[in-house]
């Protein structure tokens, strides 16, 4: 026991790399993650842009937040297959077996998370300054950016956990994530809340997307935040330590 704590990092590094071969090997999951948020902001920017008014000249600076959250919603979907695929092959008990400690197998899934969501992050960002991006923030608004990109990805990622680590087959282990990608639709990611009718404006303007949406946006402009990034944070760490209580109480239970 003391020897598996004492290589608790270095075990925890190799269940990463273990994970991220399963990625940089699967198309499907580098075509969801990536691929299809391009997608989206293409056709959002050159198809649709010219008839959304959101009151800025620049679309895709409007677009990108919320392409940037529907990129981590799809994502972490993928978190809940994998450990889904690793508890029905017995992957837990086979690793749990060894002399390693025994939370690296699901800290090893959270951390592949974070660098893959972070990794499609900084190609949609580069994509997006090719479509004509730009942004007048310093280093500042950029950190307090990726800070709550980070926040939200670990938040989502353990709730993906609970789904991975409890479903009965793979459909349901990943069917949890089509209402978190749906959500940035009914938010003000694509279009302002004023121009929504009065019963959606309202679950728009009260839902965690839209303040996510909006303390991004700002920073990313150099534009006051406002009370958006206190709501976003409480939204982010709150989900967060909810879906933690869970995802550690399942796993126990699993394992």
């Amino acid at each position: 026991m003391e020897a598996a704590k004492k290589h608790f990092f270095s075990d925890m590094g190799v269940m990463l790399g273990r994970s991220m071969r399963h990625i940089t090997r699967s198309m499907d999951t580098i075509i969801t993650v990536t691929i299809m948020p391009i997608a989206f902001m293409l056709l959002f920017v050159y198809v649709f842009g010219g008839a959304i008014q959101t009151g800025t000249e620049n679309y895709v600076n409007y677009l990108l937040p919320g392409i940037l959250l529907i990129a981590v919603a799809s994502g972490i979907s993928y978190t809940a297959f994998r450990l889904f695929t690793d508890v029905q092959r017995g992957i837990f008990e086979r690793f749990h077996s060894m002399p390693i400690s025994r939370s690296t197998l699901l800290w090893g899934h959270v951390l592949t998370s974070l660098v893959s969501n972070a990794i499609s992050v900084v190609v949609i960002i580069l994509v997006a300054l090719i479509m004509g991006f730009r942004s007048s923030a310093g280093l500042l608004p950029w950190l307090a950016v990726a800070g709550i990109l980070m926040l939200f990805t670990l938040a989502l990622t353990w709730v993906a956990a609970i789904a991975g680590l409890s479903a009965k087959s793979v459909d349901g282990a990943s069917a949890f994530s089509y209402p978190l990608i749906f959500l940035p639709f009914i938010s003000s990611a694509f279009v302002p809340t004023e121009s929504m009718p009065s019963v959606v404006r309202a679950f728009a303007e009260n839902q965690p997307v839209t303040a996510i949406v909006e303390a991004i946006r700002a920073l990313l402009s150099d534009q006051p935040v406002g009370n958006d990034i206190w709501v976003a944070l409480a939204w982010c760490v709150g989900i967060l330590l909810v879906a933690y209580f869970f995802a550690m109480k399942v796993y126990k239970k699993r394992v």
